[in-house]
């Protein structure tokens, strides 16, 4: 799935725009007993509530594909005779209204999931979407239907305890100070089966996950018994164990900063695109960028077969993983310094006098603890 799709999809979790006729789930407490099941007509609801049960299942279709939103796909053989596809496609089939493949389903998630003491909300709703057709100027055509996408979006919402306040309770006609429990938003859900080519693909699923360190494989494998993704902090770190153990002492500062220029600007001009297909980058991108920096052949060969031997050969990698696009930041053990990844650039590392020192302009105004100071300067002028 693209942006643009997972976009079209969003959109159709409005109070007025979807087809969605009942809400399903089930409460499970932190001894992973389900208390109560779930199953309500979203139009005997107030819009109020409707719209809530409506926005957290939404939150699954949040994110930024290959971090929040990871592709999960089947085997040929799963879906030709895994059970787990097999519940998903009669989940989808019966628009959940088979109770016994629901009820399947919740004792596998139950039985799985670990959230630690914590309560949580299962959700499930079916929509059935009459997918426009795109006109020549790529707008949809409202009345020139192509197919019905049939999906289901699940959701898990953990229950924390609210805050306690002093409630009235008319039955009694007194006040009394009570703590109820409130559902936050979702820490993982799905999307079953992917919106790919704006069809239904049954081959694959769209996995979400609020935190994209956290992944929660022991819902993965529960749900789809596939090989677990890695996450974005662990394709982080076996992108930098590849650099490092390869390079060796090559590994430089200067290396790192052509590394964060060259995938900050890719990032940032795919931004600039609008193209909805995620970014990807090869192996080999990377293996340029150390030809440039004049790193030995035979160092770049080893880092590439380390990187076939953690990502898979020929893996397509997102760079918004591979570094943190938020800030570049040099530590000694006295000091840290972090710039901006398009301002990496400024900082130089020289030896002054026999000693290695990490070096940035201050041409313009300097604060000291947010004190707005000068620097000093030399007899000549200079600044010191």
């Amino acid at each position: 799935m693209n942006q643009k799709e997972i976009s079209e999809l969003r959109r159709r979790w409005g109070y007025e725009k979807n087809a969605v006729s009942r809400i399903y789930g089930c409460f499970v407490n932190g001894s992973k007993e389900i208390v109560s099941n779930l199953d309500e007509s979203l139009g005997a609801m107030s819009q109020e509530e409707a719209e809530k049960y409506l926005g957290l299942l939404k939150k699954a279709l949040s994110g930024r594909l290959g971090k929040n939103l990871i592709d999960i796909a089947f085997s040929t053989k799963q879906v030709m005779e895994g059970d787990e596809h097999r519940l998903l496609c009669a989940l989808r089939q019966s628009a959940l209204k088979d109770g016994e493949a629901r009820n399947t389903f919740y004792q596998n998630v139950v039985n799985s999931l670990d959230m630690g003491d914590s309560s949580y909300l299962l959700l499930l709703a079916c929509d059935a979407y009459d997918v426009p057709r795109r006109g020549r100027d790529d707008a949809l055509v409202s009345d020139a239907s192509e197919e019905v996408f049939s999906y289901i979006l699940c959701c898990v919402c953990p229950v924390k305890p609210g805050k306690p306040e002093l409630g009235y309770f008319p039955g009694d006609n007194e006040f009394h100070y009570t703590t109820g429990q409130v559902v936050s938003a979702p820490e993982m859900g799905f999307l079953f089966p992917a919106f790919d080519d704006r069809a239904a693909n049954i081959h694959n699923a769209l996995f979400y996950s609020r935190k994209p360190n956290e992944i929660h494989q022991e819902f993965i494998d529960a749900v789809f018994h596939t090989d677990p993704p890695m996450s974005a902090a662990e394709q982080r770190e076996a992108f930098e164990g590849a650099l490092a153990g390869a390079l060796e002492d090559t590994y430089s500062v200067e290396v790192v900063q052509a590394i964060q220029e060259r995938l900050t600007d890719q990032i940032a001009r795919h931004k600039e695109s609008k193209d909805p297909e995620p970014l990807t980058l090869a192996v080999d991108d990377i293996g340029n960028i150390l030809r440039d920096c004049d790193i030995p052949e035979e160092r770049i060969n080893v880092f590439q077969e380390s990187c076939g031997e953690q990502f898979g050969a020929g893996a397509a990698l997102n760079p918004a993983n591979l570094i943190d696009t938020g800030k570049f930041e040099l530590k000694t053990a006295q000091a840290s310094i972090s710039v901006a990844p398009e301002d990496s650039y400024l900082l130089e590392t020289r030896i002054i006098d026999g000693r290695k020192y990490i070096l940035i302009p201050a041409e313009e105004a300097v604060e000291v603890n947010g004190q707005s100071v000068r620097l000093m300067t030399d007899g000549a002028g200079e600044r010191i």
